[in-house]
């Protein structure tokens, strides 16, 4: 408005608005909006006395003019009244459009008040687009029961709900035609208008008004920022409110679903069948194969930054095991937040429930997390690359899958593996390389900026920032510890480091306690952020602190980066899928396409059959076998130890008193462990030839590998019942007492089995002997074959006893020593050099031929004895007590075998058959002997297709869901 006009629009008001009017504005200022406060601040008579009070009310009606007002000039006198009368005109217009001016102005302060109200409060109002999830779900399952459709066609249209509203565009032109009126009413007196003010006085005026109106913009700006933050503040109680209330109604809604009130079928959540496809990712590929692209939040920061905590906080329970300064994260743990009726976490492998609603169950939950990070850690190593994968659910968590990683650190301390800090370092850049996972770059902002290792390690990985979240924690001690706070706003502006991030963040976790709750920190940062003077200076907004706009901020980005790359990473396994397809018709067609897992439990299934194949062998397969076994583990001592002994014997009857003191004693240590040595090795080597011997039409040598694995550790783990060895003892003590052959056919089978026994150990003995002397004449000149230097004196030896067996053929078994020295020099006349030792080793062999030379002999004459036997050999020169002793061996053996044979078919079968079904479910469970013991091309390529598969159907079932819920 022109300045002419003033005095003009001041007179007049003073005549059309009377006191009784309430224009004055008595209303308190603290009920008017802060735009009217100004104006009302600006332009009030209080604020500037020395203005006349008649124009007061005009001002704040109209605010059409700025400048001070003059006091009115009097009416009386003539030039005075001449300037009245000359204003006729403009008082009767004023008086005439009194109402005008009154409806007219309420339009158009109001109008322009309110929309700038409007305005101003709906930019200080959140986006509430990423609080859809907070709406039931049953919410959104309406649309199926009832026509949406119907009820908004019934709804007026937008158009005639806008003509209700005030036309904007009328009242600015009636704003414009009252100021172009009063512009052409002021302009055209203005040469009456001059006169009347002093030069001087417009002049102070206008500096006093540019000084008030410097000052009062100030002051409006203070007001406003104070009335922003308040108002801040009071929308985040109120949405803070709002979730609690909606985090109950969403528990009892979801129990009630719990208890099937609603009768509906429950579905896995979207972040459930999400987890499921990264565990089957992780089983599929320990290594992190570059294929699997999925999206993921991978929590890194250095050791003690408080990225566990941040974690915490985000899950809403104090999870993880905590210590002061030492590394407690030493294996990757994937923790999928979903939300559910009740807090409660669980490990992937494990059915048990810890609710996290009670400390018991929370301190039982970090012991055994740090049971399997210990576990996982293998010896000589500090962290390991083994994921634990955890879920948590409870109401109001945000949906994501989070992955916290070992600290990072710059020294590597003592008791730490040398390659600590290298390992970690590819692990992180292991997880961070995938271009769809969300980087949680985790900064203590207690420390100085200039420690940070993680954040260059995060430059690196995403240098341009498109998948990273920068969150600066423990900003209480930060602001305190710091002297200038504006390096604060650096960091969260991302004008302090290197890198680059999609938003920054900066959170409080507590006081560092580790007793304290989350609620309790979740107060503390509440009180911290408004009483703080970063977020009253302006140095942080409101959306960038507090962990809870964090989670939020996190599962938006991962929901959004979930929904751009999902259905890519399908098509990946899509293709790879038909690539191995192919591979296999080509390779393996008429094969199954069996897995690790099938292929064991077939050959489970078989190595089953062997075993039991043991119990249909019959008894006289096993009496037999054992017999001939045993016999050739005790033929040596029979004869070496008992027979030949007793055989110097000058008569029967110290015969049979040497061989039943030896029996005696070979029963009392001896003979019952050899046995049972025998039946053992006998159940070994008929195990292993049922394994070796199976064949069938589903043969397969890829199970040799494993059943050779399966025999031995058997075998190894059984343990052969060692009570059965007293009353075995006594059993082969009675057998071996008896001396009673009761027929002809016995005495001949004793015959035979004699004759047989001495017939071996002939060929034996002169094996040995042929061994030590060398070829004879005929190899020598058929083969070309000479003698060794020794065995030319062996040779020589042998002559010379074999000279004196012939001159004393009932020499006794042993040498006597004037007997060695006479060998010795008639040697020695030849030209020989000989040792003692030599002769008497080669003097046991030559007895031992002649020994068992005149058994045979003897034996043949005894065939004939079983008569002279029954009499007791009275008046007979024929003694066969030697057939005696072998028939006494040969009953033992019998009855040893039958009873070895019953032990093995009623008790040691079935143990080892037990032992096989334990190693078997013990290999069954160990998933690294599966893949040692069944390996091969073709294993490999059914396990990838049958994981790939999986990936697949289970990809395109979430996005199929993913699609439902958009």
């Amino acid at each position: 408005m022109l300045r002419a006009g003033s005095v003009v629009t001041c007179i007049a008001c003073k005549n059309l608005l009377p006191s009784r009017m309430g224009v004055k504005f008595r209303v308190p200022l603290q009920k008017l909006h802060p735009f009217s406060r100004a104006i009302h601040h600006r332009f009030s008579a209080n604020n500037n006395p020395q203005r006349p009070p008649h124009c007061s009310a005009a001002r704040h009606y109209t605010s059409l003019s700025r400048l001070p007002m003059r006091p009115p000039k009097s009416r009386s006198g003539g030039h005075g009244y001449q300037q009245h009368r000359t204003f006729w005109v403009a008082r009767l217009a004023a008086r005439l459009l009194k109402l005008r001016y009154i409806v007219l102005g309420s339009a158009v302060g109001g109008g322009y008040t309110a929309k700038k109200t409007y305005d101003e409060w709906k930019d200080m109002l959140p986006d509430m687009s990423q609080y859809t999830w907070i709406v039931p779900d049953f919410i959104w399952e309406l649309s199926e029961n009832i026509d949406l459709d119907k009820l908004a066609r019934a709804l007026p249209e937008l158009e005639e709900i806008a003509k209700l509203l005030p036309d904007m565009e009328k009242i600015g032109e009636n704003f414009t035609f009252l100021k172009s009126l009063l512009s052409s009413e002021t302009t055209g007196d203005s040469s009456l208008r001059a006169p009347d003010i002093p030069p001087t006085s417009a002049s102070m005026s206008d500096s006093s008004d540019k000084q008030f109106k410097k000052s009062s913009d100030k002051e409006r700006i203070d007001q406003l920022q104070d009335e922003l933050l308040r108002t801040q503040m009071k929308y985040q109680r109120m949405l803070e409110r709002l979730e609690k209330e909606n985090k109950e109604l969403r528990k009892v809604v979801l129990q009630k679903d719990d208890k099937g009130i609603h009768q509906r079928k429950v579905k896995k959540s979207l972040i459930d069948m999400y987890s499921e496809v990264l565990d089957i990712l992780s089983d599929y590929d320990s290594n992190y194969n570059t294929q699997d692209h999925l999206p993921r939040v991978v929590v890194v920061g250095d050791q003690s930054s408080g990225k566990t905590s941040v974690l915490e906080m985000i899950a809403q329970a104090r999870i993880f095991p905590r210590g002061s300064g030492e590394m407690m994260t030493r294996s990757p743990v994937k923790v999928t937040l979903s939300e559910g009726p009740h807090h409660v976490a669980m490990f992937k492998d494990s059915t048990r429930e810890f609710d996290l609603g009670k400390e018991e169950d929370l301190a039982a939950l970090r012991h055994e997390i740090e049971l399997r990070m210990r576990k996982s850690v293998k010896e000589g190593q500090t962290v390991s690359p083994e994921t634990i994968s955890l879920s948590v659910k409870g109401p109001g968590i945000q949906r994501m899958v989070l992955v916290d990683l070992p600290g990072v650190i710059s020294t590597v301390t003592t008791g730490m593996a040398a390659d600590t800090k290298e390992t970690i370092f590819s692990m992180s850049k292991a997880y961070m390389q995938n271009p769809n996972a969300i980087i949680l770059c985790i900064q203590d902002g207690s420390v100085d900026a200039e420690r940070s290792i993680v954040t260059d390690l995060v430059s690196q990985m995403d240098p341009q920032g498109k998948r990273t979240i920068f969150v600066l924690t423990k900003v209480d001690l930060a602001e305190k510890n710091l002297a200038s706070p504006n390096r604060i706003q650096q960091i969260v502006e991302g004008k302090l480091f290197p890198m680059k991030a999609l938003g920054y963040f900066a959170v409080v976790t507590g006081k560092g306690s580790t007793n304290e709750s989350i609620d309790s920190i979740k107060d503390y940062e509440e009180d911290f952020f408004q009483n703080s003077r970063l977020l009253r200076d302006g140095m942080l907004k409101a959306h960038q602190v507090t962990t809870k706009n964090l989670s939020l901020a996190v599962s938006d980005c991962f929901w959004k980066m979930v929904r751009e790359s999902v259905e890519q990473q399908a098509d990946a396994f899509k293709a790879s899928r038909f690539n191995l397809e192919t591979e296999w018709k080509n390779n393996y067609p008429r094969l199954r396409e069996l897995d690790r897992n099938e292929l064991y439990e077939k050959a489970k299934n078989e190595i089953l059959d062997e075993v039991i194949s043991l119990s249909q062998v019959t008894p006289k397969h096993w009496e037999s076998i054992l017999q001939k076994k045993l016999w050739e583990r005790v033929s040596t001592h029979v004869i070496e130890n008992i027979y030949l002994p007793a055989a110097q014997t000058m008569n029967s009857g110290t015969f049979n008193t040497t061989v039943d003191i030896k029996l005696k004693q070979w029963t009392d240590k001896q003979l019952p462990h050899k046995a049972l040595e025998v039946a053992w090795e006998t159940l070994q080597e008929e195990f292993a030839r049922f394994m070796a011997e199976y064949k069938g039409k589903d043969q397969d040598d890829i199970f040799d590998k494993l059943k050779e694995a399966v025999k031995d550790e058997s075998i190894k783990r059984h343990k052969w019942n060692e009570r059965a060895m007293d009353s075995l003892r006594v059993i082969q003590h009675n057998a071996l007492e008896d001396r009673s052959i009761t027929d002809k056919p016995q005495w001949d089978a004793a015959i035979q089995f004699m004759e047989e026994t001495l017939q071996s150990r002939l060929k034996d003995t002169e094996s040995v002997i042929a061994d030590m002397v060398g070829p004879d004449w005929k190899q020598r000149w058929l083969s070309w074959k000479n003698r060794s230097p020794e065995q030319h004196i062996r040779n020589e030896t042998k002559n010379e006893l074999e000279r004196l067996l012939k001159l004393h053929e009932d020499h006794t078994a042993y040498l006597a020593n004037d007997e060695v020295t006479t060998v010795r020099k008639n040697l020695e006349g030849r030209g020989v050099e000989v040792d003692p030792v030599l002769i008497k080793d080669t003097w046991h062999q030559l007895y031992r031929r002649h020994f068992l030379q005149k058994a045979l002999s003897h034996c043949n004459l005894c065939r004939r004895g079983f008569y002279y036997y029954q009499r007791h050999f009275v008046d007979s020169e024929l003694e066969c007590n030697d057939v005696v002793l072998f028939w006494r061996i040969q009953r033992m053996l019998a009855i040893t075998g039958n009873t070895l044979r019953q032990q093995l078919t009623n008790t040691e079968v079935r143990r080892l058959e037990k032992n096989v079904k334990e190693v078997l479910e013990d290999f069954g469970e160990d998933n690294e002997k599966k893949v040692q013991l069944i390996t091969g091309r073709r294993v490999q390529l059914a396990e990838d297709l049958k994981k790939v598969r999986e990936i697949q159907e289970k990809l395109e079932a979430f996005i199929e869901a993913l699609h439902k819920e958009k």
